[in-house]
């Protein structure tokens, strides 16, 4: 059991190829024991990391006939609501209701200017724009700024797309509270699942599901034969996407997946969020029942390379 997740940060592969891999990667690991697919969304970086999520979904919905993806985490203000109420509903259609969406604000301000929104207005545009789109998911004809907004043709799915809402702040909690959806953090903060289940109950639902970050565990894996060469291969992949990651946070040691790490030595440290485990490890990693989070493409790995490492992640999770 595992999952595939999937940036296409191609600093030095074309990305052509990187695009094509991910699609059949997809196709190919859903009959063999990968339960999700997970599409990040950031924009204007130097290596062209995924910026069209629901697109790039879209193929991989076509490829594949019951693989669920979950988009995480879309900045819901940089979008315009109509249109992606659009978009969501069409690829609903086409995947049969199995793409699910993690809503944030985005955290770049150099993404707000590549997108002229103001970012201290961040988490009230979130606000407005979720509130519409929601309306709009679940089928309903509604008056905005003077216009009359359907959105057709609707969803599959009766309530529309698995929303849930991306931060790891308590304003992030609330505003999954407010609108009764599931909670997603990257930060482990003390009391924040306590506080969103609060804030659920005072807002009328029931707290929806909740996923916090466990201590020690990594969020990117590879499989190898031999650790010490695989770490030669893919350190310096491994090293481009951490480093990039942590520049994107500016100082914030607070989210899971960060490493401070700015040398390949250092990234391979144990227990950091980049680990590469041999099949045994792999195997028991997977019998205390969590699913490897595979990156197979980090940091632009080339695809006659990332090939082999999935295939062995494959063949733990076929040992269990």
């Amino acid at each position: 059991m595992f999952t595939l997740r999937f940036d296409m940060r191609a600093p030095h592969t074309p990305a052509a190829d990187l695009y094509g891999a991910a699609v059949d990667m997809c196709a190919w690991a859903e009959t063999r024991g990968a339960v999700m697919a997970v599409l990040s969304e950031h924009h204007g970086t130097a290596d062209g990391h995924l910026a069209a999520p629901t697109i790039f979904a879209s193929a991989i919905a076509a490829r594949t006939s019951r693989l669920a993806i979950l988009l995480a985490a879309v900045p819901i203000p940089f979008w315009d609501p109509v249109r992606l109420a659009e978009e969501m509903c069409a690829l609903d259609l086409i995947s049969g209701g199995r793409v699910s969406y993690a809503f944030g604000i985005g955290h770049r301000a150099e993404e707000y200017e590549h997108f002229g929104v103001e970012m201290s207005t961040r988490g009230k545009v979130a606000d407005e724009r979720l509130a519409l789109l929601m309306r709009l998911l679940a089928g309903e004809s509604v008056d905005h700024d003077g216009r009359r907004v359907t959105v057709t043709p609707s969803c599959t799915s009766p309530s529309g797309p698995h929303v849930l809402i991306a931060g790891g702040t308590r304003a992030a909690a609330r505003r999954a509270a407010r609108h009764g959806l599931g909670f997603i953090s990257q930060t482990a903060m003390p009391g924040l699942k306590e506080f969103y289940e609060a804030e659920c109950r005072a807002n009328g639902h029931e707290p929806g599901v909740v996923q916090l970050p466990a201590p020690g565990t990594p969020t990117t894996v590879f499989v190898a034969d031999d650790v010490d060469r695989a770490w030669d291969e893919l350190g310096p992949f491994l090293l481009h996407d951490a480093m990039t990651a942590a520049g994107y946070r500016h100082g914030d040691d607070t989210v899971a997946s960060i490493s401070r790490a700015d040398t390949v030595a250092a990234l391979r440290q144990t227990g950091g969020p980049y680990q590469i485990l041999t099949i045994a490890e792999a195997v028991g990693y997977l019998r205390v029942g969590r699913p490897l989070p595979l990156l197979p493409l980090c940091g632009g790995v080339p695809p006659d390379i990332a090939w082999p490492y999935l295939e062995r992640a494959v063949m733990a999770s076929e040992r269990t």
